[in-house]
C-alpha cells in the first residue's frame, strides 16, 4: 500500500466535478447545499492521517463519511461520497472489488446512521486491491 506519506488527495474542484457527473448520470438537484460542509468533509482524511496515523483505507473511509454524513451538495451525496472515496483510492493506486448490491447497501447503512466509520473502514480493507 502506499505510504501515507506520499497519498495524494482529492482537491475540491475534482469533488465538484465528480458531483455533477453523478447529477448528469443519474438525476437529481444540482449544487452545493453547504460549502463549509463540504471543506469539513475534505479535511477529515488529512486529520486522519496526520493525528492518527490514518491509513489508506481509514482516509478513504473518510472522505465517504464526511460527505454521505454531512450531506453537502443539495442531492447525490451518497454517490459521490462513495466516488470520492474510491478516487482517493486509484490517486494512490488501489481500487475496489465489490458488487453494486454491496456497495448500495453498505452506503445506504452508512448514510442512515447503520454503519460507522469504522465499520466502512474495515468492509474497505475486505475489498481494497492495488492496481497492477
Amino acid at each position: 500500500m502506499s505510504s501515507p506519506s506520499e497519498f495524494r488527495w482529492v482537491s475540491e474542484p475534482v469533488v465538484h466535478a465528480i458531483h455533477n457527473e453523478q447529477i448528469s448520470r443519474h438525476g437529481g438537484l444540482p449544487g452545493i447545499r453547504d460549502n463549509a460542509l463540504l471543506e469539513s468533509a475534505l479535511a477529515r482524511p488529512k486529520n486522519v492521517f496526520a493525528y492518527e496515523n490514518g491509513s489508506i483505507t481509514q482516509c478513504a473511509a473518510s472522505y465517504m463519511y464526511g460527505i454521505v454524513r454531512n450531506h453537502p451538495f443539495l442531492d447525490g451525496n451518497k454517490r459521490t461520497g462513495f466516488v470520492v472515496g474510491v478516487t482517493f483510492l486509484i490517486l494512490n493506486q488501489h481500487y475496489v472489488e465489490v458488487s453494486e448490491a454491496d456497495v448500495v447497501m453498505e452506503i445506504l447503512n452508512l448514510a442512515n446512521g447503520n454503519t460507522s466509520e469504522e465499520a466502512l473502514e474495515l468492509w474497505l480493507r475486505r475489498i481494497i486491491v492495488p492496481l497492477k
